[in-house]
């Protein structure tokens, strides 16, 4: 029998992996909160009568105040304790949600959502940083960090066919209360199986630090969302501008005290750097990609949201599978080649999408399934070499930035490349005569403005008009993947740079060499 050697990493066992199972909970939840309530926006409407302006902050509250406490909370959780902080965020999402789910009025309902995002701030950094320290051993790390990002496919593939479902057979409310029953078996297993970690010498409260991080993050998304939505705007650049400010201080205070919330020369390791530009990229593309998939299969080919939402779990699967099998490739193959490599394998989806017949929505399913084999390897790994660039007792701030990168790029694939699909969609309809000024204006804003014009039409107008919007909605898909296309290969040349050096998983010793 072979001994272990001394400074050998200590290997999980059972419960560990209970653990992971445990921690999995509140990141299918969350991935599914992230799509499950779009679904749910036309009854409310109906029922509770919200403004216009109380609709959008329905939808936008909780990701604001999500993202922009990602990292303040992670740095709490390193101080005061992952696991605790863990236990807190998970029993007041649970009861906001049931308060969300009875909201009496659209009011009430923001203000919950508000309150969810800063329950949800203290869920992913705390899940992936447990993670980070309960398993040392590199192997064993990067398999549960595959499965930690297979949650959040998954979670976003199933949440259109939960929402699908519950609002089928309940009330709009029933997509808030699935919190309830997920995080009531997290709240009795994870005292038993998740151990406690903290930082055990951690630096002093830094309120300065925390208001100048989440009024960065939160300045720039609303400054992506001003573009996504409205174009550029006067809004969007002064937005852009606080954000601009209020970086350039964090940073600056980040870089003068002894004991930062956020250590800023973590970005002169390649690893880091380009692990975090991997995940940005990555899931800007990613969510701009299910933008318009989702668009067209429900308003092109007609799907149910229900039908809509199976027909990506071909996508979700692969995803699943590429991020576990990537554990065993990176033994013998330098991340360099297997996270450039998986940004090449989005690109070529995206190309099919760019350059073929989107007619029956056959190619779309494929295109994402390729898209999701690059995807499922590049994540897995890019999370791995993020995380394996700080001390344990660090991780929570380290996660934090990780899950940040997420959020910034989910508003920049709405911004970007939801805005790509809109604008070319306005320039290439050509509206047919016959409608009212006010008809050929909601139809030349959106597919869906369209759509629902062409509802109030005799056969034949109403055969012209889908004509003509579906051929612009598609025009503006083709553009919109070829972007995509370019800023992927763009990004798996300068991964590939950035990472060459790297082999394994260097730990946080391993500066990057100029």
């Amino acid at each position: 029998m072979t001994s272990r050697a001394p400074d050998a990493p200590v290997r999980a066992g059972a419960r560990e992996w209970g653990a992971l199972v445990v921690l999995m909970l509140p990141v299918l939840l969350i991935s599914v909160d992230n799509t499950v309530l779009n679904f749910a926006l036309p009854q409310i409407s109906r029922e509770l009568r919200p403004t216009g302006r109380q609709l959008l902050w329905t939808v936008d509250a909780y990701p604001l105040v999500l993202a922009g406490l990602l990292v303040p909370m992670g740095a709490f959780g390193d101080r005061v304790g992952r696991r605790r902080l863990l236990l807190v965020g998970s029993t007041g999402f649970a009861v906001v949600s049931a308060l969300a789910a009875f909201a009496p009025s659209g009011a009430a309902l923001v203000a919950a959502r508000a309150l969810l995002g800063v329950f949800g701030a203290m869920l992913m950094p705390t899940t992936l940083s447990l993670i980070r320290n309960i398993f040392a051993e590199p192997v064993q790390r990067r398999t549960a960090i595959a499965v930690w990002a297979t949650g959040f496919s998954a979670g976003g593939a199933l949440g259109p066919i939960v929402g699908g479902f519950l609002l089928e057979h309940f009330w709009w409310g029933s997509v808030f209360l699935i919190a309830v029953p997920v995080l009531v078996p997290l709240l009795v297993l994870a005292p038993v199986l998740v151990p406690e970690s903290r930082d055990p010498r951690p630096g002093p409260v830094d309120l300065a630090s925390a208001a100048l991080i989440m009024g960065a993050v939160v300045a720039l998304l609303w400054s992506l969302k001003s573009l996504g939505s409205e174009g550029p705007s006067a809004v969007a650049a002064a937005a852009a501008l606080a954000a601009a400010a209020a970086g350039t201080l964090f940073v600056r205070r980040q870089l003068r005290r002894p004991v930062p919330m956020l250590d800023m020369r973590l970005f002169r390791r390649r690893a880091f750097t380009g692990g975090l530009l991997n995940n940005l990229v990555a899931s800007t593309v990613y969510i701009g990609f299910l933008f318009f998939v989702s668009q067209h299969l429900q308003l092109v080919e007609g799907m149910a949201p229900m039908r809509a939402g199976l027909a990506l779990l071909p996508g979700a699967a692969v995803t699943v599978v590429s991020g576990l099998l990537v554990v065993r490739v990176a033994r013998r193959v330098p991340p360099a080649l297997v996270v450039g490599g998986g940004l090449l394998v989005m690109t070529a989806g995206f190309l099919l999408v760019a350059l073929g017949d989107l007619r029956g929505g056959t190619l779309l399913v494929v295109a994402l399934m390729v898209v999701g084999l690059g995807s499922g390897a590049a994540q897995t790994l890019a999370g791995d070499l993020v995380l394996s660039q700080v001390e344990p007792e660090r991780a929570g701030a380290a996660s934090a930035i990780s899950e940040t990168a997420y959020e910034l790029g989910a508003a920049l694939g709405v911004a970007v490349l939801g805005t790509a699909v809109t604008a070319t969609y306005t320039r290439a309809l050509t509206v047919p005569p016959g409608l009212s000024p006010e008809q050929a204006a909601t139809a030349s804003e959106t597919l869906g403005g369209a759509v629902d014009v062409a509802g109030t039409l005799g056969p034949a107008p109403a055969g012209e008009l889908l004509a003509a919007a579906v051929g612009a909605f598609q025009t503006g898909v083709h553009v919109s993947a070829a972007i995509a296309a370019a800023l992927l290969a763009g990004t798996a040349v300068v991964v590939a740079l950035l990472l060459r050096r790297v082999h394994g998983a260097p730990g946080p010793r391993d500066a990057a060499r100029p």
